[in-house]
């Protein structure tokens, strides 16, 4: 278990992760930028590190601030929230050549799961009951090919 995070969100999502952390006994970081410097979260973490600039591209979503901030307090992982960091698996691959953890999906699962037709093949390829996907998926990315064929099917 950590004993310190840094959680790299703003405002009601940051808020939930810090509560669950404090809950498990985990120290918080919160980041935050000009416009953010007296907001909720700020107030409520253990530890708060001014990351920039109140747009979001000179704050919050500089990968290095970020890390940096992580390593000024020495929090051992990055908890992304949710949205801006989240779902981005070049942040989440920047966090581990860092030598933090990052706290979700590894950046190849988010790059597979970004992808409807990427998680959709890996699903084919990992699972035990190959009727546990629904087929029209695929009918609908041939069905220029096989336009009149898939007409009949569907009986349109």
């Amino acid at each position: 278990m950590f004993k310190k995070i840094l959680i790299a969100n703003r405002g009601e999502i940051a808020l939930r992760v810090m509560r669950s952390a404090k809950e498990m006994g985990i120290k918080t970081v919160a980041v935050y930028s000009d416009a953010d410097r007296k907001s909720p979260h700020v107030m409520f973490a253990d530890e708060a590190v001014h990351i920039g600039a109140s747009p979001s591209n000179q704050s919050y979503l500089v990968f290095d601030k970020i890390i940096d901030a992580a390593r000024q307090t020495g929090a051992e992982a990055i908890h992304p929230g949710y949205g801006f960091l989240s779902e981005n698996a070049n942040f989440s691959e920047h966090v581990s050549k860092s030598g933090l953890v990052f706290i979700g999906p590894t950046p190849e699962a988010m790059r597979i799961m970004g992808s409807k037709l990427g998680a959709k093949d890996a699903a084919k390829k990992n699972l035990t009951c190959p009727w546990c996907l629904v087929p029209i998926m695929q009918s609908l990315i041939y069905r220029r090919q096989n336009k009149l064929q898939w007409a009949w099917v569907f009986r349109f």
